[in-house]
């Protein structure tokens, strides 16, 4: 394509769509640029049990509330039909199996290069959300050869895994909820690095999203006094809580600090060998990936897209569905809309 357009969006998640939305009622020219071959393959790609913590009444995207009884919650698959259906009902033109390989600038004009050709767009926003790379610790890498391994963004439930002992690496919601899943029929050891907050997910009969809506706190400004407090924590694991995985048989451990064969050693100073047939599941999250992104001053030292409330310092280029990135809500699907909106009006 070589016409020159308004907007290119990268990224056909929720973010994506979101800024589809609101620029489709602007009336500028544009295009969401979809890596995949279906809106919510990323979703579906998930572990099988995989659910929204945010009931149904908070998670639609602007204009069209998320389907199903507002206080259920659902599933990942359910998730990724809301995104192909919300792309269908108001029209948001998305170009699937088009992953962008390089953004340029040459100080009017973006130029993308993509596996179906090239794109010229005046303003840029990249939607292409926190969780692109899995990470996994150099420390693996000791582990003994038929030590299975994998990352959370590849389990898809207990059948993966053969042995009757898997350690569990991470602390956030996502080892919590397979370390819970795995407990039912072996020994599972969770690995937990972070200082996070467990919170029921109906504290007082309320969703925790309810409390956190009506006490202003989930679109609590990044930059405000609030939302200064709340970054100051490691996280949140909503639902899932260590009493109640201890319950289950989860054994706690601290953080993971070396592995040498067999044999793990924890931060403070205990030593775990893995039995024959044990699994490690890596729940150490992702790493946001703008290596692609070609314009000089517009990435950090860490090779992140530099920016201010999604204004980047680079003229007509923006970002969306970061975390914090306005709000504490700024990278959940209920939420990215405020965002969106805010972004749009700055394109005009």
């Amino acid at each position: 394509m070589s016409d020159l357009l308004d907007v290119v969006v990268v990224g056909g998640g929720q973010a994506g769509l979101a800024m589809g939305y609101h620029l489709r009622r602007r009336g500028p020219e544009f295009v969401v640029l979809e890596a995949t071959a279906a809106l919510g393959s990323v979703w579906r790609s998930r572990w099988d049990s995989l659910r929204l913590f945010t009931p149904a009444r908070y998670a639609g995207l602007p204009g069209m509330p998320f389907p199903g009884p507002p206080d259920s919650y659902p599933g990942k698959d359910r998730v990724a039909d809301y995104l192909a259906e919300y792309a269908a009902a108001f029209d948001v033109p998305v170009r699937l199996d088009t992953p962008v390989t390089a953004l340029r600038h040459d100080g009017d004009v973006f130029t993308l290069d993509s596996a179906s050709g090239h794109f010229r767009a005046r303003h840029v926003v990249v939607a292409t959300g926190p969780f692109q790379t899995p990470m996994v610790p150099a420390i693996a890498t000791g582990l003994a050869g038929d030590v299975a391994q994998l990352h959370s963004a590849t389990y898809r439930g207990p059948g993966q895994l053969a042995g009757q002992e898997v350690l569990v690496v991470g602390g956030g919601n996502s080892g919590f909820q397979i370390a819970a899943e795995l407990a039912g029929d072996r020994d599972v050891v969770l690995s937990v690095g972070t200082r996070n907050a467990a919170v029921a997910q109906r504290p007082l009969g309320r969703d925790i999203f309810w409390w956190q809506t009506v006490l202003g706190l989930v679109t609590a400004p990044a930059d405000a006094r609030l939302g200064r407090w709340m970054r100051r924590g490691e996280g949140t694991v909503i639902g899932t809580t260590r009493h109640r995985l201890r319950r289950a048989g989860v054994v706690f451990r601290s953080r993971l600090v070396s592995a040498r064969g067999r044999e793990v050693r924890f931060a403070d100073e205990r030593v775990h060998r893995l039995g024959a047939g044990a699994s490690v599941v890596w729940a150490t999250g992702f790493r946001r990936d703008h290596s692609w992104i070609d314009i000089p001053g517009a990435l950090d030292e860490h090779g992140r897209l530099r920016h201010d409330g999604g204004v980047t310092p680079v003229a007509g280029l923006f970002v969306l569905g970061q975390p914090w990135q306005r709000s504490s809500g700024s990278a959940l699907i209920g939420y990215v809309g405020q965002d969106a909106e805010h972004l749009a009006g700055l394109i005009g």
